[in-house]
């Protein structure tokens, strides 16, 4: 039998669905340490076991998986982290994010 290994995750906004090629894509809102909303659009499982159409609900929660990259404190005493997110970018091309360190939780 196979164990799967925990991973990092934050939480997502997921915001809306936008593509009903399967097994369908939504659109996700990240809030970065300083309060700047990334948004990434991938497939619905990449951030929820929910199953997600354009008739459900939206807003509603997901996360995406991470891996930290470092954990500092900045020049206000705020813990942090630098998270890489393998394969799924924000609409601006990017794959690292620094988030508050208490949003990154073990999913």
């Amino acid at each position: 039998m196979c164990k799967l290994k925990a991973m990092p995750a934050v939480p997502v906004k997921i915001v809306r669905f936008v593509d009903d090629h399967f097994p369908g894509w939504v659109e996700c809102e990240l809030i970065d340490a300083d309060g700047h909303v990334r948004v990434i659009r991938d497939k619905v499982p990449i951030f929820t076991a929910q199953l997600l159409d354009a008739h459900s609900e939206y807003p509603t929660l997901g996360d995406v998986r991470c891996e930290t990259v470092k954990r500092f404190q900045d020049e206000k005493g705020r813990e942090l982290a630098r998270i890489w997110t393998p394969g799924i970018e924000s609409t601006e091309g990017l794959s690292e994010f620094t988030v508050t360190a208490n949003s990154v939780t073990v999913a």
